[in-house]
């Protein structure tokens, strides 16, 4: 009896706090919102465990809820405030809805938040990891009041081991401090700008991806590396480790469900390289992924262990009967064709309202007959990745655009040498740390086959240089060295952008060695009542009626296979939805319609997909 009253004081104790803390939240504004922002429930947001490729699920926090906020002026005081203004619901931007607050920052100003905490039993004698998955876009952390770390980069995740600034008790403070000056700086930022008009979309400051807390021991595993060769069947795997002892051993064990392929123990600087017999192969019909277990074992007792997965896929080049360079998947040629996807939303701006949001852009895409992505100038979090990995859906992974200004002519063009920007020492440091961070954020998707450094000449600077660091930094996926034109004679790709009609890139400019790419195309739009963001909306052209965008985009789709059998090797339509201003989505900006039939889309598309229309060596 006694048991069964705690049980219910507790559940009402739960409820009760539940329900305050929703009275203390609303979505901000009146503007277009999509039908998963009624879900959002303050007390328990996107719950999900945030990284999938490297999980202890059984000892974590998630710290996603109703923090305290205030916007102060900036100046160079950092003192913590004294008072807060109001709540924000992390990790929702400020300037979004779904924050409760939508409100802007601005250079001249600083955002700060703060939450108390509780750490429980379970994290004694423990290291205590503070995870934040993206802050956009300088930070400073604390905890009881004394600063821990200083994070800058808008895309990427970061970690703080708060162990030594932990109190007595169970109660911790975290407070953060964020700056973002928007378009006014020279860091990436995206689609960001003060002043959003046309393509350029609303600024996003502070914490926009999960924010949690782990318990690890005093020698733990960072991160983990894993590179396939399909060709050889071969998965190698390394560990980065925390407090490693000299007689420490790397484990590695990979899993085909419950049966054990590989398994290799290695000292703990040491990579492991596994043979995977008869290896089954990821693609996008059957994307198959390996678990995979590494543990750090010390006398034979394992000290930490992370749960991880791998595929073996192949991305390369490959000549056809012409000589003309092919993308290849697995060995095989594969047209790949998808959306411009640029991971907006109009309640959570960078942030989907739910895991189920998220995820549904993806199927969606699929369902529609595409195989590919092109995720444009904005990292998404870890399990947007994760998705496309279960689901068979290539990536074409930008990096996202800052410090704007200079253009390319006709003139480099032709000689097959552009343009470039010249940055300042501090715009190219910021630049070259935030890119490195994001490949190593990224590199264990297998979705992931394509790196693109620059955006349409969109602060593109040294592009040899930085092209061949990325190469060498990434070998297994190929880079599309300046997706839209500004090239150079470098790289796997050339991609030119042409709206609305459908074109292709001319070969004979630029010789025989890179895949021919059109990475942007279409732009048709159609604004559909109660679902735009504003009145004032555009597109590439225009359509009152379903039909006729239909009729129209059928025409692009006939056009394609002749440039395929031509030499065309990818294509990407803008775009997945509608956003802000731009009406040219597939689906409208609130999810709510597609804009095309989907069984006609996938008719549209199947045709891509004729092995009679390029003869392979």
């Amino acid at each position: 009896m006694k048991q069964k009253l705690i049980t219910c004081l507790v559940l009402l104790t739960q409820t009760y706090f539940s329900h305050s803390q929703q009275s203390h939240w609303k979505i901000a504004g009146d503007r277009l919102s999509t039908r998963w922002s009624q879900q959002v429930d303050p007390s328990n947001v996107l719950p999900e465990y945030p990284r999938p490729q490297m999980t202890r699920s059984n000892n974590w926090i998630n710290l996603n809820g109703l923090w305290d906020c205030t916007i102060l002026p900036k100046t160079d005081q950092q003192d913590l405030p004294a008072t807060y203004s109001g709540n924000i619901l992390v990790p929702f931007a400020i300037e979004s809805g779904l924050s409760g607050v939508a409100k802007t920052v601005g250079k001249d100003s600083v955002l700060w938040y703060r939450k108390t905490i509780n750490i429980p039993a379970t994290f004694k004698n423990k290291n205590t990891l503070l995870h934040f998955g993206a802050v956009d876009w300088l930070c400073d952390v604390y905890v009881n009041g004394k600063q821990i770390g200083t994070h800058q980069g808008g895309f990427d995740p970061f970690t703080f081991n708060i162990t030594a600034a932990l109190k007595k008790g169970t109660q911790q403070q975290v407070t953060v401090r964020v700056w973002d000056p928007s378009d006014d700086g020279p860091q990436p930022r995206g689609k960001q700008i003060r002043r959003p008009n046309g393509i350029w979309y609303t600024p996003v400051t502070g914490i926009w991806q999960t924010v949690w807390l782990e318990a690890v021991p005093a020698t733990y595993i960072v991160s983990t590396k894993q590179t396939p060769d399909l060709d050889q069947q071969r998965l190698t795997i390394s560990a980065q480790l925390q407090n490693a002892q000299p007689s420490d051993k790397i484990s590695v064990i990979v899993f085909d469900g419950e049966q054990q392929v590989a398994a290799q123990a290695t000292g703990t600087t040491e990579a492991v390289t596994l043979s995977i017999k008869n290896a089954k192969i990821w693609s996008q019909e059957n994307p198959f992924l390996y678990d995979i277990r590494v543990s750090v074992e010390r006398n034979g007792k394992v000290i930490d262990e992370v749960k991880s997965y791998a595929a073996m896929r192949k991305i390369s080049l490959a000549p056809d009967a012409n000589g003309v360079q092919r993308l290849m998947l697995n060995n095989k040629f594969v047209f790949q064709y998808g959306p411009l996807d640029q991971g907006w939303w109009p309640d959570g701006l960078y942030t989907a309202p739910t895991d189920e949001a998220m995820k549904f852009d993806i199927v969606k895409t699929k369902e529609m007959g595409f195989n590919m992505i092109r995720k444009h100038v904005k990292v998404e979090p870890a399990r947007w990745y994760y998705y496309c990995d279960k689901m068979g859906m290539l990536v074409w992974q930008d990096m996202p655009s800052g410090d704007l200004g200079n253009r390319w002519d006709s003139r480099p063009f032709i000689e097959g040498r552009g343009t470039e920007k010249i940055r300042t020492p501090a715009s190219e440091k910021i630049y070259r740390m935030e890119w490195n961070a994001i490949i190593d954020a990224l590199y264990n998707f297998p979705s992931i086959v394509v790196w693109t450094p620059f955006n349409e000449a969109w602060g593109q600077f040294k592009t040899e240089e930085i092209v061949e660091w990325t190469s060498k930094k990434d070998s297994s996926r190929l880079i599309n060295t300046a997706s839209g034109g500004n090239f150079f004679r470098v790289g796997d790709i050339i991609d030119l952008h042409n709206y609305p009609e459908p074109a292709m890139p001319d070969g004979s400019l630029f010789g025989s060695k890179q895949a021919l790419v059109l990475g942007e195309f279409g732009g048709l739009g159609l604004p559909l009542q109660g679902h735009t963001w504003q009145d004032k909306n555009w597109g590439y052209q225009s359509f009152g009626t379903s039909d006729s965008l239909l009729l129209r985009y059928a025409g692009f789709m006939n056009a394609i296979p002749d440039m395929i059998k031509k030499g065309l090797s990818a294509a990407v339509y803008t775009q997945t939805t509608d956003v802000e201003g731009e009406v040219n989505g597939l689906m409208t900006y609130d999810r709510k319609i597609i804009k095309m039939p989907v069984d006609k889309l996938q008719q549209l598309h199947i045709k891509f997909h004729d092995p009679a229309l390029v003869q392979m060596k």
